[in-house]
């Protein structure tokens, strides 16, 4: 009986199903192994992709972060030079108001010397004015100083400079000798009554 079992376990037919057997086991090995690297190259895609995602997320972050700060910077500096352009020009209006406010023809004559003074001192205000917020607008504004382009300020016209001293004194005079002539005719006039009445 063992000799038949034997010469059954060597038959072409026993011999075939073991060879269709192994067939099958390699066909689902294979299968298995070609499940296997497809998860593998899944997984190593999933992994590559979680790279690229911490790394862009730290970039991004790391920019947006350095961005934000450089903007608040920005807006902070735009508000401060927004607000002092809005207090210049408040501070421009009202000395514009008073220049235009300035009417030598309703002037009293017996004024003269005060009204001028006064109308000379605004003028000197609105000029000094100018020149010191035209600087502190150039100072704020940096390289953008051609953003706000004001004019150039005229040489200053004081007391304190030779220059200045002769123009008050040409200014002063051409206003005052009308009252001079009219002052010394007034005299001579008074002076004739007088020494005819004795």
């Amino acid at each position: 009986m063992l000799e038949l079992s034997e010469e059954e376990a060597n038959s072409p037919e026993h011999l075939d199903s073991q060879v269709q057997k192994a067939q099958e086991q390699l066909n689902v090995l294979r299968r298995q192994q070609e499940q296997i690297e497809k998860q593998k190259r899944e997984l190593e895609e999933l992994s590559r992709r979680q790279e690229e995602l911490e790394r862009g997320r730290a970039e991004m972050t790391d920019k947006l972060t350095r961005s934000i700060v450089v903007l608040e910077r920005e807006g902070y500096d735009s508000q401060k030079k927004l607000e002092q352009i809005r207090a210049t020009r408040e501070s421009f209006e009202q000395h514009l108001a008073l220049l235009e406010g300035i009417d030598p023809k309703s002037w009293n004559p017996s004024d003269l010397h005060k009204e001028l003074s006064r109308s000379l001192s605004t003028v000197d205000d609105a000029r000094a004015e100018f020149s010191q917020q035209r600087s502190r607008l150039s100072a704020t504004a940096g390289d953008e100083a051609a953003e706000v382009a004001l004019p150039e300020a005229a040489p200053d016209v004081s007391l304190g400079t030779a220059n200045g001293f002769v123009q008050w004194m040409q200014i002063g005079l051409a206003f005052t000798l009308p009252l001079i002539v009219f002052g010394s005719i007034a005299l001579v006039i008074f002076f004739w009554l007088a020494s005819r009445g004795h």
